[in-house]
């Protein structure tokens, strides 16, 4: 029987060739994520300096993870018969317009109005937010099913790359403290998302329109339903358990900085950086997990990371100096969110061409709208003083969730396959 070692040297050594159109939507990913990876830091503590408490942080995140999530709904299946260009155009210049707004006012409606337009704070990982369906939908048109996996994974890493970097200039607002005071020194980060927007529509505008998908031809239409039907099934399956993933993720992810903020006393000149080595690690991760789907498969590769990021997970809110919290905190994103790219190929594999706008937006609205609702609670528990006990119940969500999704899933893209149907 081989050894480890000669398994993952059997591992391919190289990613897939990457078509043209593949590397603008990859490099769309890359200009957006230096300002989402800036804001995932400090947009949060920015409220918080404004004197936001704790819960109204919480029902912003709540809005807007929730609005976004019904626009995804949307978007991806109109995508499908009406192509993909025009919506991300839209979507860049809502996110100027954003950008824009944030950076004239402080009012709470203005600034409002801004972070739900500009999904300010999410780690999107360079996505698109609501159009972020629209996005995956093209790249699997130019993508083969065998390779798929390790190209969403290259763009997850992607954008991790590109967060990290903005979460290391998010220790900017300390060195601007002594010419900006307060609030203000925030204020010029804002400039990177519209510069990223700016970028975005640069590379759109090279980047020509698919025709819109058309459904596979079959031999009669009694198959065609069959074969929708079928999709549909495990399109349903995928919904439940991603709601599971959703509030796990939802009750710790957005106020991640603000907890390290409330539990260790520390500003952005320390949680910048930390946040920004977790990146580049999921980075790393990522591209690691889209060449281990090769050997173990998507379900198996997934599954093999998240069940130590879920022991992480555990350990973490009982980290007694920051130090070790960072450290753990680093090991848990690389752990469990580099297997992004690997689960969004998953999805894109359960339908066929023409329907993966609607997949895609199902997927994101599955994790969206539950994920609303955790910062809510989240800012509840934390303000009321019980900073550990949101970690445990996301463990108890995602326990479940990897329960069901190898009981579910594990026959779903077996090693050395593409997907299911094309």
């Amino acid at each position: 029987m081989p050894d480890h070692h000669s398994r993952l040297s059997a591992l391919p050594p190289h990613l897939p060739p990457l078509s043209r159109e593949a590397r603008l939507l990859i490099g769309m990913r890359a200009a957006r994520s230096v300002g989402q990876g800036v804001l995932v830091v400090d947009f949060a503590i920015y409220l918080h300096v404004l004197g936001w408490s704790a819960p109204a942080i919480g029902v912003l995140f709540m809005v807007a993870l929730a609005l976004s999530a019904t626009a995804a709904l949307l978007v991806g299946p109109l995508s499908d018969s009406h192509g993909r260009k025009a919506f991300l155009v839209a979507y860049e210049w809502v996110q100027i317009g954003a950008a824009a707004l944030a950076l004239t006012s402080t009012q709470p409606l203005a600034l409002s109005l801004a972070a739900v337009l500009g999904s300010f704070g999410h780690g999107l990982n360079g996505g698109a937010g609501p159009f972020a369906p629209v996005e995956l939908a093209w790249l699997s048109e130019h993508t083969h099913s065998a390779d798929r996996a390790a190209i969403y994974s290259l763009n997850t890493a992607t954008g991790f790359v590109g967060m990290a970097l903005g979460a290391f200039l998010a220790s900017l607002p300390h060195f601007m403290s002594p010419f900006l005071p307060g609030p203000l020194a925030y204020r010029p980060l804002f400039v990177l998302v519209l510069i990223g927007a700016l970028f975005s529509l640069f590379l759109l505008h090279r980047l020509p329109e698919s025709p819109a998908p058309v459904a596979l031809s079959g031999d009669d239409h009694v198959g065609a339903a069959t074969l929708t039907r079928s999709e549909n099934r495990q399109l349903l399956k995928l919904f439940g358990i991603n709601a599971l993933n959703g509030i796990g993720i939802g009750l710790m992810g957005p106020l991640m900085a603000y907890w390290f903020a409330v539990r260790y006393g520390h500003g952005p000149l320390s949680i910048g950086p930390v946040m920004g080595l977790a990146l580049l690690a999921t980075a790393a991760t990522s591209i690691f997990v889209g060449r281990l789907t090769h050997r173990y498969g998507v379900v198996g590769s997934v599954l093999r990371m998240r069940y130590l990021g879920l022991g992480v997970l555990i350990v973490l809110p009982l980290a007694p100096t920051f130090s070790i919290a960072a450290g753990l905190y680093v090991l848990r994103s690389a752990l469990n969110r580099g297997t992004a790219g690997a689960r969004q190929a998953l999805n894109m594999g359960l339908v066929r061409s023409h329907r993966r706008g609607l997949a895609a937006s199902l997927n994101n609205v599955s994790v969206q709208v539950p994920r609303s609702i955790g910062p809510v609670f989240a800012g509840l528990l934390y303000h009321a003083g019980y900073l550990a006990l949101p970690f445990f119940i996301a463990a108890g969500f995602q326990a479940a969730y990897l329960v069901l999704y190898r009981r579910l899933f594990r026959h779903q893209a077996a090693p050395n396959t593409g997907s299911a149907s094309e």
